[in-house]
């Protein structure tokens, strides 16, 4: 959690130099406003002349701000990470920015697709005898009658895409009080887990009994971590509206100790409630189909159908942003995209390949593992390093010495930036090594 705190900082010190960039840019065009509207001027002013005229990219913008009495680097102003990577990136880094934001965002959707329809096959095909959470069940095992558990899974893969796969070829607007209520559905359902577990444990019917450690399932681990606390993309929009940002750092610590209790009272109390052998990789229908943990029905049904309610009103936001990322990465200045490759192709290549996953495979543990592992680590530990160090030498030659960004991170030497470099390179291999190994035993 230190690392991925630390690259939050890079990520918020790169927001603060963007945003003094734009100010210098809107400040640099309103001189070369101002000296090509002046006409007359007397052979007196010559040399202020010759100063106003000086190259205002070798000018230090400390003096613009003392003159002006405005901090440059307040963030006002809502810079995305793709537009910070246009900024401080040459045209290969951007590149490869919106290519690890694409991949990132296929993982995504591929997640989305799978577990929808896994929750409703549970809650369709499950045995709701009160016993079988004891029972673990193969995709080749009966649902209907002829109709297997993995035909069930992709009637229900076909139906989700043919309901929310139209959404890609339009825009997704106005989903605030969507979002909110999606929010509150989360807190309420991981909440009444929390509970339900303690409830369980504490009476003495816990059947978990976990080992010290596995080290065969840490790299799954690393993936899994890195996609839980992944917010960095995201910075921009929740930090800019803040009115406040004096103490921005202690507030995002704080933030983030927050979701580590969260996420940790939440893995111990279901390590210890279910036997570990029979947790589903989503953890909701460990609650649907065993009445020693729930034996109120509604109760059961309102988790087990959880994610799919919240995961559904996800699927068209990411499935639009992806579209718009890949039209961002093949866009031409000037040019514009014929109807048939705006409308259609566009949101072809962003819905099927990620159904496609979903058809193929729905094991979520391994999707979420493979999805942070790899472009995770590109959009929580690389994008930010790299963004934070060339936005300072970026601005350096304007800045001045004395200049200091309030803003800056706490580890603002450059040798945490390529600490982060190292350890998320090091990261890679150790996971790349084990799912080789993995595959070789196999």
């Amino acid at each position: 959690m230190d690392i991925i705190f630390m690259t939050t900082t890079f990520v918020i010190e790169a927001m603060a130099a963007a945003n003094a960039q734009l100010r210098w840019k809107r400040r640099e065009q309103e001189e070369v406003h101002d000296s090509d509207s002046s006409s007359d001027y007397s052979d007196d002013d010559d040399d202020d002349i010759r100063g106003r005229s000086e190259p205002l990219e070798t000018r230090p913008i400390l003096s613009v701000q003392r003159a002006a009495n405005i901090d440059h680097f307040d963030i006002v102003e809502r810079v995305e990470m793709g537009q910070m990577a246009s900024m401080f990136f040459n045209k290969v880094g951007v590149n490869m920015f919106y290519i690890c934001i694409i991949v990132y965002l296929y993982g995504d959707l591929a997640i989305y697709a799978a577990a929808v329809p896994v929750s409703l096959m549970e809650v369709a095909c499950g045995n709701h005898s009160c016993s079988a959470g004891r029972v673990k069940y193969n995709d080749t095992d009966s649902c209907w009658g002829p109709v297997r558990r993995k035909d069930a899974y992709r009637v229900f893969l076909a139906i989700f895409t043919l309901l929310l796969g139209p959404f890609t070829f339009f825009n997704a607007q106005k989903t605030k009080y969507l979002q909110i209520l999606t929010s509150l559905m989360r807190w309420i359902a991981f909440t009444m887990m929390i509970i339900l577990a303690l409830i369980r444990i504490g009476k003495g019917h816990s059947e978990g009994h976990p080992s010290v450690a596995q080290i065969s399932g840490v790299p799954n681990l690393f993936g899994v971590c890195v996609y839980s606390f992944m917010c960095q993309h995201s910075l921009p929009s929740l930090v800019t509206p803040i009115s406040n940002k004096q103490r921005m750092s202690a507030l995002v610590m704080a933030d983030y100790i927050l979701i580590l209790c969260f996420y940790s009272l939440l893995s111990l109390t279901a390590i210890f409630c279910f036997d570990s052998s029979l947790l589903r990789d989503m953890y909701t229908l460990n609650f649907t189909d065993n009445c020693d943990v729930l034996s109120i029905p509604v109760l059961r049904y309102f988790l087990g159908l959880f994610p799919v309610f919240t995961i559904s009103t996800n699927f068209p936001i990411i499935a639009v942003t992806l579209r718009n990322n890949w039209k961002t990465l093949f866009h031409r200045d000037g040019g514009t995209y014929p109807w048939v490759v705006d409308r259609i192709v566009f949101p072809l290549i962003t819905l099927v390949p990620p159904i496609i996953v979903a058809f193929c495979t729905h094991d979520l543990e391994a999707l979420v593992g493979i999805t942070g592992a790899y472009a995770g680590t590109g959009i929580q530990y690389i994008i930010p390093a790299f963004l934070v160090y060339f936005s300072r030498r970026h601005l350096e030659p304007v800045l001045g010495r004395d200049a200091v960004n309030k803003h800056r991170s706490p580890f603002h030497h450059t040798f945490w930036v390529w600490f982060v470099v190292l350890w998320a390179t090091f990261c890679l291999m150790f996971v790349t090594a084990n799912i080789v190994l993995t595959d070789a035993k196999n």
